[in-house]
């Protein structure tokens, strides 16, 4: 029987510390679905459409059967139409693990027989965080160090277009 995972995320943009998670959650299952949603809480950058295509440039060279699927439904509803018994997710601090450890309860209720595995992130990439990536660029910071150079162009060109905060 193939294991499936799923590791879901808004991915706006996808950060060095996605690609670490993605690397290492490739190794735990023989098949990775990774889930770009729609998160209404948060107002992305990038279409669906963009990050996916950006999601499967920078997964390129991983080992491993890894796919690239959007949603917009509830994540345990999406993880049994993949397949999925394990849900994939990153912590990077105490913050995440407090929020994650109240999702993987609620998930747990709605679906137990689907199992949450937590991935600390790298030291060096614990404080990565989409969010922020997208602030520092909209103000005109380096944001090479959080993400790869082609996602740092697009986001480049992005906030171009946007209209640069504090010009």
């Amino acid at each position: 029987m193939i294991r499936t995972g799923v590791y879901p995320g808004t991915f706006d943009p996808i950060t060095l510390g996605h690609m670490d998670i993605i690397r290492r959650g490739a190794k735990l299952v023989d098949r990775l679905v990774i889930g770009v949603t729609t998160n209404p809480s948060k107002s992305p950058m990038f279409s669906v459409e963009e990050r996916m295509e950006m999601v499967r440039r920078e997964i390129g060279g991983i080992e491993g059967e890894i796919a690239v699927v959007s949603f917009d439904s509830l994540l345990m509803d999406f993880a049994e139409r993949e397949g999925a018994s394990v849900i994939v997710r990153g912590l990077r601090a105490v913050a995440d693990f407090e929020y994650e450890y109240q999702m993987a309860g609620m998930n747990q209720q709605l679906n137990g027989r689907i199992e949450t595995v937590f991935l600390m992130a790298d030291v060096s990439l614990q404080p990565i965080a989409s969010r922020l990536v997208k602030e520092i660029a909209l103000y005109g910071g380096a944001i090479g160090k959080f993400v790869s150079p082609a996602v740092a162009r697009e986001v480049a060109e992005r906030v171009e277009r946007l209209g640069r905060k504090g010009s």
